[in-house]
């Protein structure tokens, strides 16, 4: 396993920066597939017979140990290397895959919960940080454009998945057999697609700097640091705990809609003269995988130029109004619905994009993928709450005789409330105290005692 190990990953002189980001693109293209989830509801409730709730849970639990895992292996991955966090990524989320087929073969409706949330929910978080903290340290002059454009993979990835498993489906069928079958290739599949990312990946040489940029050159702006803070002293900031609540609303918000976006938009104007059919609600599963994409890059490019704050105050204020309109649209326009829910998703990429150079900002780059690592327990914490919030109140609102946008009326103001919520976090958000700065290398080491020498003076006259 000498292949795995940092050592053996080092770049040489020349190496080519602008092929890490494909590295990571072709780990979080594919764990991305997670937001095609939705696509699968409907076929699962039928042939398992199960409720829109329980066929949330494997997703949900993926999300749950994708943060856990995330955070307890943060500091780890940051030790082996990203090349062994990108194989336990491939092994976890393949393997996953494939135990869940087995379930729905089986019929077994626990071990699909097992497969996909339990053991593919450790490949997408060990898969999600393993080229943070690298594509930081490649590009420390742009990193909201290289985080970005690697995490837009993971929003992207629904955006492929999404209409290759509804042909699949359509090829193997909806039953339990042919769901097996879809979740057989799409284990093997990406397994195959993530190691192109295992084999190329590097890191810097000790030192390596971009030609023309110095570590001082975002000084002058107020929440740029130039200190480092380390992992562990960063969870007992306060900014930590901030941009926790901050994430974990604007996640709330957006994953309760792609969670179910396709029965949403079905039921949401199932009652009007044009009701969304099937296949155009898969359409709109993949217009969400390109917003969310798209908002990855563009919105953490753009925070690149006017700050991380002021990115954020877009992100949860401007959603916030997004739902409102929905609210009192209702089911109106599909065309307003669809482009506003469209930018809110936009806004939730950009946030997951955005939040590791927030933490470069504040924390410096020391140990940024370890407190990206722990951060995404907010993640955890949004990827149960956001599907259940909107999952359970349909359901209720249902078993009620409630019946289009009724459906989601009480669940869209809660996520209004809480992108408020978010808002006012981000805005108590200040430079981290020098307190929680680590000391510089100089600094570090313990001074050597004096050495002795010969008291000049006779005893009897001192």
């Amino acid at each position: 396993m000498g292949f795995l190990d940092r050592s053996r990953i080092i770049a040489g002189a020349g190496w080519n920066r602008w092929l890490i980001p494909p590295a990571a693109l072709a780990i979080h293209f594919s764990i991305g597939q997670a937001y095609a989830w939705s696509v699968f509801k409907i076929p699962l409730e039928d042939s398992l017979d199960i409720s829109g709730t329980a066929s949330a849970l494997p997703f949900q639990i993926g999300i749950l140990v994708l943060g856990l895992s995330a955070a307890f292996g943060g500091t780890l991955v940051e030790r082996k290397g990203p090349r062994w966090a990108m194989f336990v990524s491939l092994v976890a989320f393949s393997a996953g895959f494939l135990v869940a087929a087995l379930g729905v073969a089986t019929r077994n409706y626990w071990l699909v919960v097992l497969g996909y949330g339990g053991i593919g929910g450790v490949g997408l978080g060990i898969g999600y940080i393993a080229p943070v903290s690298t594509l930081m340290k490649w590009f420390p002059d742009r990193p909201g454009m290289a985080t970005g454009t690697a995490i837009m993979g993971f929003g992207g990835g629904a955006l492929i998945a999404s209409p290759w498993s509804t042909e699949m489906l359509k090829a193997f069928g909806s039953d339990t057999s042919g769901i097996a079958k879809t979740f057989l290739v799409h284990g093997l599949a990406y397994a195959a697609f993530m190691s192109l990312g295992v084999v190329l990946v590097r890191v810097p040489p000790e030192g390596w700097r971009p030609a023309g940029w110095t570590p001082g050159d975002d000084a002058g702006k107020r929440l740029v640091t130039t200190a480092n803070v380390s992992a562990r002293n960063a969870v007992r900031t306060p900014q930590f705990w901030l941009l926790w609540v901050v994430l974990c609303m604007n996640v709330t918000a957006g994953i309760g809609i792609l969670e179910k976006a396709a029965p949403m938009i079905q039921d949401f104007f199932q009652d009007t003269a044009s009701p969304v059919s099937a296949s155009a609600a898969t359409g709109f599963v993949a217009l969400l995988s390109l917003a969310n994409m798209a908002g990855r890059f563009v919105w953490s490019s753009v925070s690149d130029v006017v700050g991380r704050k002021n990115i954020y105050r877009l992100y949860l204020g401007a959603g916030a109004l997004l739902y409102l309109t929905i609210m009192l649209e209702k089911d109106s326009s599909t065309a307003l619905f669809v482009a506003s829910t469209m930018v809110i998703l936009s806004f939730y990429g950009g946030g997951f994009a955005t939040v590791p150079a927030y933490l470069k900002d504040l924390f410096g780059t020391y140990q940024v993928g370890a407190i990206h690592g722990r951060l995404l327990t907010a993640w955890s914490v949004a990827g149960v709450a956001g599907p259940l919030i909107v999952d359970s109140i349909a359901d209720s609102a249902h078993e009620s005789g409630d019946t289009g946008p009724a459906l989601y009326t009480f669940s869209f103001t809660l996520m209004m409330g809480l992108l408020v919520i978010g808002f006012i976090a981000n805005e108590l958000v200040r430079p981290v105290h020098p307190k929680f700065h680590e000391p510089e290398p100089a600094a570090r080491a313990e001074p050597a005692p004096p050495e002795e020498t010969p008291d000049p003076l006779p005893a009897e006259r001192r």
